[in-house]
C-alpha cells in the first residue's frame, strides 16, 4: 500500500505539471523505477502510459472549453502523431535509441537558449500561416514528435509547446492546448502496443490515472487564469530540469 500511495502521489504532481506545459514524465516516470526496482522496464512504461493518459486527455478537455483551437490545423496533426507513435515504438523494439539518450540534452539546452533569448517568444498569439500551410506544417511537427514520442519519449509535451509556439505562431497558452490533444494521441498508441505485449499493470494506473486527472484539473486552471506568460514561465523551468534529468542519464550510460 505504501508502494501505491507514493506513485499514487507522483502521479497527481505529473498531472499538474503534464497540464501546464508537459514533462509530467520527469516526475512519475523516475517514482515508478525507484518503488519498483526489480519491473521490467517496458511494464513501467506501459503502467506510466496507461496512467497519464487520463490527466492528458482532460486537461485537454478543458483547455478546449476556454481556449480557441484550430481544429483544421491539429486533428490531421493528432493523427499522423499518432501513426507515427505506432511506427516508432516498434522500431524501438529492434534498435536501441542510446544515441538518442546521449543528444537530447544538448536538443533541450537548444531549445531552453532559444526560449531565453526571445523573450517575445510565445507571449502573443498570432498564426502566420495559411489554413493549409498551417495544417502542412502542424502535421509534421505532429509526425516528427510522435515518432519521437513512441521511439524513446522524454519531453515530448515540451516538445510539442516550443514547435507550435516556434513553428505556427502560437502563445503558449494555445501550444499547450495543442499539445495535449497531440500527446493524447501519442500516448494511445504506445498504450495499444504496450498493453498488446502485456506490459500494462492495469490495477495500479486506474489509481495512478485518478490522482493524474485531480492534477491535471488543476494544472490546467491555474494556467487558464495566469495565460501564457505564466505558462512561458513553467515551461522554462520545467525544460531546465529535463535537461538536468537527462544530462545525468546520458552520463551514466
Amino acid at each position: 500500500m505504501l508502494d501505491l500511495l507514493w506513485v499514487t502521489l507522483a502521479a497527481g504532481l505529473a498531472g499538474f505539471v503534464d497540464a501546464i506545459v508537459g514533462g509530467g514524465g520527469l516526475i512519475l516516470l523516475p517514482t515508478l523505477f525507484a518503488v519498483h526496482p526489480s519491473a521490467l522496464p517496458a511494464t513501467l512504461f506501459g503502467t506510466n502510459k496507461a496512467a497519464a493518459i487520463g490527466g492528458t486527455a482532460w486537461a485537454c478537455s478543458q483547455y478546449a472549453r476556454r481556449v480557441t483551437m484550430n481544429w483544421g490545423t491539429l486533428a490531421p496533426a493528432a493523427v499522423t502523431a499518432l501513426l507515427a507513435s505506432f511506427a516508432g515504438a516498434w522500431l524501438v523494439t529492434m534498435v536501441p535509441a542510446t544515441g538518442l539518450r546521449k543528444a537530447l540534452p544538448l536538443v533541450l539546452l537548444v531549445v531552453l537558449l532559444y526560449t531565453l533569448w526571445r523573450k517575445d517568444l510565445g507571449r502573443v498569439h498570432a498564426p502566420h500561416l495559411s489554413p493549409r500551410r498551417e495544417a502542412l506544417r502542424g502535421s509534421a511537427i505532429g509526425a516528427g514528435i510522435g515518432f519521437y514520442d513512441g521511439f524513446f519519449g522524454p519531453g515530448t509535451g515540451s516538445f510539442f509547446v516550443f514547435l507550435l509556439v516556434r513553428g505556427l505562431g502560437y502563445d503558449f497558452l494555445h501550444a499547450s492546448a495543442g499539445a495535449k490533444l497531440l500527446n493524447t494521441a501519442t500516448n494511445l498508441a504506445a498504450i495499444a502496443l504496450f498493453a498488446a505485449k502485456g506490459h500494462v499493470w492495469w490495477h495500479v494506473a486506474a489509481v495512478m490515472a485518478v490522482a493524474n486527472v485531480i492534477g491535471s484539473l488543476l494544472g490546467a486552471r491555474l494556467a487558464l487564469r495566469h495565460g501564457a506568460g505564466f505558462v512561458r514561465g513553467i515551461f522554462i523551468a520545467v525544460v531546465s530540469l529535463l535537461i538536468l534529468r537527462t544530462g545525468w542519464d546520458a552520463l551514466r550510460l
